[in-house]
């Protein structure tokens, strides 16, 4: 069952990056969904609110591992049977998570079920690289990233439903319902995309192999820079823009809310943005405008913040931070997977797993000198952008 590139019908391909724009959301969704239950998931376990809290940390730590493992060996053996796996133990695990007695049961499910889950969001963008010219990919992978930014934007508040109408285990059924519908339809619709003749007589050693070449490739460095930490920016708004926004300016959680939606809107609309204009002016010089924009985005906040917590002025940096990350991830992880094309799922594994990695750094710095103020924020996300424009003035040099 292969799927090559002249395959895909007109009338089928909206379908077809639909569902692996959905895929590629496995992450956010279950992250988010489960968000609103956090306290009720302490009391009813019996836990203190930092032991819950820890399972999201757990999650992308086991988000980051598992698409380290699941590029390489697609790139050995195939994507779908590896996808239909990783789904499958992600399903299994949100069915341990909904039936935890103890949080250290739920944490330990929280990590498997990452495992899993890594398997859809990485091979979902490997899968575009079979099937499209690498151009016409990063077309593709923006259009995925606007499925993707759905997530964000619906999740939370379906979590809210879900708790208020079924208690916590709630959440974490609708994700179990998630895994075995989307196993059901990868299962039924998405064929083999990498036939036997793409895959080489490599090794499964020679396919993780891939990585050290990666590590010490200036060009790849550079990308893995410039898209992960952007990332990363958008983890430090979210881990500190709750305290931010309605502890210390007073926004109603409503408001808060209606403020996430509107910048998963902004992802939305620069990923649109790119979709149309990428074939024009190029993978490289979307980046560009993606990192420059996003570090104004950033130096914005900071005046903002530093000039006396202007919050027009905050709201207005952190939509333009906050769009640029889907822009910046679909041109980057495209300009990577176009170089790699024999380790296509490699390149893609590790510059996912270098977004969630760079995010916990970000989360983590934020968290760790949080004051009382928006400062932390803003220094944080001023530098995750400098890093991420410093990344792709190396990436031009090298290729150069």
């Amino acid at each position: 069952m292969q799927m090559p590139n002249a395959s895909i019908e007109p009338a089928r391909e909206g379908r077809f990056i639909f569902l692996l724009g959905a895929l590629v959301a496995f992450g956010p969704l279950a992250i988010d969904l489960y968000l609103p239950a956090l306290p009720a998931i302490a009391a009813g376990l019996g836990a203190s609110p930092e032991a819950v809290q820890s399972s999201i940390t757990v999650f992308l730590a086991g988000f980051a591992v598992g698409m380290l493992f699941y590029g390489p060996i697609s790139d050995r053996y195939g994507r779908r049977t590896v996808m239909l796996s990783g789904i499958a133990l992600f399903a299994l695990a949100s069915l341990a998570c909904m039936l935890a007695t103890a949080v250290e049961q739920l944490i330990l499910a929280r990590f498997v079920q990452a495992l899993g889950g890594g398997a859809a969001s990485v091979l979902a963008r490997a899968v575009v690289r079979d099937v499209y010219s690498s151009t016409e990919a990063i077309r593709k992978l923006s259009l995925m990233s606007m499925v993707t930014a759905i997530a964000p934007l619906l999740a939370p508040l379906l979590g809210s439903a879900l708790l208020a109408g079924f208690g916590w285990r709630g959440t974490f059924a609708a994700v179990l319902a998630w895994g075995v519908l989307s196993l059901a339809v990868v299962w039924r619709l998405l064929p083999e995309t990498l036939p036997p003749e793409k895959r080489g007589q490599m090794s499964l050693a020679a396919a993780f192999a891939a990585y050290g070449r990666l590590a010490v490739d200036p060009v790849a460095i550079g990308l893995l820079l410039a898209g992960g930490m952007s990332f990363a920016a958008m983890f430090a708004y979210i881990t500190a823009s709750p305290f931010y926004f309605i502890a210390l300016q007073k926004l109603s959680p409503v408001a808060y809310g209606a403020l996430f939606a509107a910048n998963a809107l902004g992802i939305f609309a620069a990923n649109y943005a790119n979709s149309r204009l990428v074939k024009s002016r190029g993978a490289a010089g979307m980046a560009g405008v993606g990192c420059a924009s996003g570090l104004a985005g950033a130096l914005l906040l900071a005046g903002a913040v530093f000039g006396g917590d202007l919050l027009p002025l905050v709201i207005a940096g952190l939509f333009v931070v906050v769009s640029m990350t889907g822009l910046l991830g679909a041109n980057c992880v495209g300009l990577l997977m176009a170089r790699y094309p024999q380790n296509a799922g490699a390149a893609a594994a590790l510059f996912g797993s270098s977004q969630f990695g760079f995010g916990m750094w970000a989360s983590a710095a934020v968290s760790y000198t949080h004051d009382g103020s928006g400062r932390p924020m803003a220094w944080v996300i001023v530098a995750t952008m400098t890093i991420s424009v410093f990344g792709y003035l190396l990436y031009r040099r090298a290729v150069r």
